[in-house]
């Protein structure tokens, strides 16, 4: 009987790969009209005089911290690898870029070239965003019609609560908690720290906030730690537009009031990069120093943990066992007010 072959394409943002590449790279992510939602010729303008403008300040600082380069490939490919010998035959697993190489256009020839059966999209992106996971989409869509790709798609459009992604996250959080005791003495406030978004994006229908507090309830109920003191925060904002909150640096402040120590999980993150590595490990650290929070410890991602690769793969199943006609979704999981889900656009 012949196997079936089945595609999984695995999205992330990207970064780049060299300190020449930081400049083009924050271009092409600014120039999404899922980022900045204006018509073309300002979001030509405005991409670069930002890209300029960060490529030599905070981006760039940042990036140096790291040697010049992102590690988001490395560890998204060692994610793919390890979701890939998970799967078995019949699976093949394809990394997809969305602002640096590999990026879509290359990967659809790469998938022709496999021939597979059928194909499996899914994001890195545990809570479904118009700026993350329908920008993905939208471009993989593009460069498969324009190589006249025509294999039957399933779409993973989010999986906030999905059990893997869950007990990965209790399992790296209970260990952090534990050794924060240990090593301050004491038990500290759990921070949940989101990527933020503009308001004006929920406020048109972006389910992502919605995802991200409910899965850090269900994270934070499935720890269960007695009195666990938790809250939930959005970090990296940009720009002048009024964000979703509290920041982290409120948060930060406010634990620094409350007399609290920190230990922060990036749970809309599922694998080390800038964000993690630097902003909350380096600048959020020092900014909780200076004031005067006892303790500031990080959770890691869930990255490769086991569990979490297996939910992945839990997920992929599951949609390819679906059924085989295009565009098939997994279960609709934010409310029907919520109208940019993906269900409503793919």
């Amino acid at each position: 009987m012949k196997t079936i072959k089945t595609a999984v394409i695995l999205f992330n943002l990207g970064g780049p790969d060299k300190a020449e590449n930081i400049r083009p790279f924050l271009i092409n992510f600014f120039m999404d009209k899922n980022i900045i939602r204006a018509p073309f010729p300002i979001r030509f303008f405005v991409s670069r005089l930002i890209a300029y403008r960060r490529s030599k300040k905070e981006a760039g600082a940042s990036y140096a911290a790291l040697g010049g380069k992102s590690p988001l490939l490395e560890n998204t490919q060692a994610q793919a690898a390890a979701l890939e010998a998970k799967l078995g035959e019949g699976f093949k697993v394809f990394v997809v870029m969305r602002y640096w190489h590999p990026m879509a256009a290359q990967v659809v020839r790469d998938v022709e070239n496999y021939a597979p059966d059928q194909i499996v999209l899914l994001p890195l992106y545990p809570q479904y965003s118009t700026t993350t996971t329908r920008s993905s989409f939208q471009d993989w869509f593009k460069a498969a019609s324009k190589a006249k790709l025509d294999i039957p798609t399933q779409i993973i459009c989010c999986y906030p609560f999905n059990t893997g992604f869950i007990k990965a996250s209790v399992s790296n959080i209970q260990a952090a908690y534990a050794a924060f005791i240990k090593k301050h003495g004491f038990a500290p406030r759990l921070l949940f720290s989101a990527h933020g978004l503009p308001e004006k994006i929920i406020e048109d229908g972006d389910s992502y906030q919605w995802a991200c507090e409910e899965s850090a309830a269900k994270i934070a109920a499935a720890c269960e730690i007695e009195n666990l003191d938790w809250s939930i925060c959005y970090q990296s904002r940009v720009g002048p537009l009024k964000w979703i909150g509290p920041s982290t640096e409120e948060a930060l402040k406010t634990a620094a009031k409350d007399k609290s120590g920190v230990l922060i999980y990036p749970h809309a993150f599922v694998n080390e990069h800038v964000e993690t590595l630097v902003e909350i490990e380096e600048e959020y650290r020092h900014l909780a120093s200076e004031i005067g929070i006892r303790g500031f410890e990080r959770v890691p991602t869930v990255s490769c943990h086991p569990l979490f690769i297996q939910g992945l793969a839990d997920l992929v199943i599951e949609q390819k066992n679906a059924g085989k006609f295009p565009n098939n979704h997994n279960k609709r999981i934010c409310p029907i007010t919520y109208n940019k889900c993906c269900h409503n656009e793919f």
